[in-house]
């Protein structure tokens, strides 16, 4: 599906071993929810969502997530993605400053 291959880890879990851990295993169906785990390079979950079978999930969101994650790693936390950043917007540089500002500092350039 991805030229080249996927450039990340993935992982199948057909006897439920690691839902189980995840806490996203079904017992009675014997499979795995819908889970899925951004996990930094430290094994710090950073971020998790959870979907039923009837509710597909965005990739594009998944993306997004991982870039923003990134972002934050590479600047040491200086720099926030707010929400409904996207990349190649403006972040918000972390202090003091933004406390009960950040919409004085931010705006969003598109409207949902």
């Amino acid at each position: 599906m991805v030229e080249g291959g996927v450039p990340f880890p993935m992982l199948s879990d057909a006897g439920g071993r690691i839902g189980s851990v995840y806490g996203v295993y079904d017992e009675a169906g014997g499979v795995d929810v819908r889970g899925r785990f951004l996990i930094d390079p430290d094994g710090v979950i950073q971020a998790m969502e959870v979907l039923t079978p009837p509710v597909g999930r965005n990739f594009f969101e998944m993306v997004r997530q991982i870039k923003a994650y990134q972002l934050v790693r590479e600047t040491g936390g200086a720099e926030a993605t707010p929400a409904g950043w996207i990349p190649g917007e403006d972040t918000l540089k972390v202090g003091p400053h933004l406390v009960g500002k950040v919409w004085e500092v931010w705006k969003p350039k598109k409207e949902v």
